[in-house]
């Protein structure tokens, strides 16, 4: 029920639970959305963060930076997950963070793929540190901004990782 929930399977009355399959148009299309709500986070995030929000804030980039420097993909994965949600939390808007939160677990197994990209882990943390200043620096447009970027990036390295697949065929 709870993958049902999050749209990664399918539940068929009287045939049982499915794996949800999505067309490459169809996650291209989410993380378009994801980019929008991510900003929308972050521009919010950049005029509500409350003090003790901006710690955890750079805290979950002090754990993206440590696990970036083990070259463990993996571990960067859950490391920038918790990034993410600090930023969602950070936004002051409960609703706003509950649709980020679905849809972020909907393109959970997307994103983690990206990571394997070439450079993308590295390119990743660049992104971070600017998202993490201009949120400081109360900069609610280049939040914004820098969050939609950052997300959009990650369609555009899945959409490169895919492709090296038929590269190595």
């Amino acid at each position: 029920m709870q993958l049902a929930s999050t749209g990664l399977v399918e539940l068929q009355a009287r045939r049982g639970a499915f794996v949800a399959s999505l067309s490459f148009k169809d996650v291209v299309e989410r993380f378009e959305v994801m980019a929008a709500l991510e900003g929308m986070c972050g521009a919010l995030a950049a005029r509500r963060i409350t003090e003790s929000m901006q710690k955890e804030l750079e805290k979950a980039h002090e754990d993206c930076v440590r696990e970036a420097s083990q070259e463990n993909a993996d571990a960067y994965y859950y490391a920038n997950e918790r990034f993410h949600h600090v930023i969602y939390e950070a936004c002051q808007n409960a609703f706003l963070a509950e649709q980020a939160q679905h849809l972020h677990a909907r393109l959970k197994p997307y994103r983690r793929l990206q990571l394997r990209a070439r450079s993308r882990v590295a390119t990743s943390l660049a992104e971070h540190q600017g998202i993490v200043e201009a949120i400081r620096a109360g900069d609610s447009e280049r939040a914004e901004r820098l969050l939609r970027e950052h997300i959009l990036i990650q369609g555009e390295r899945l959409a490169d990782f895919i492709a090296s697949f038929d590269r190595a065929a």
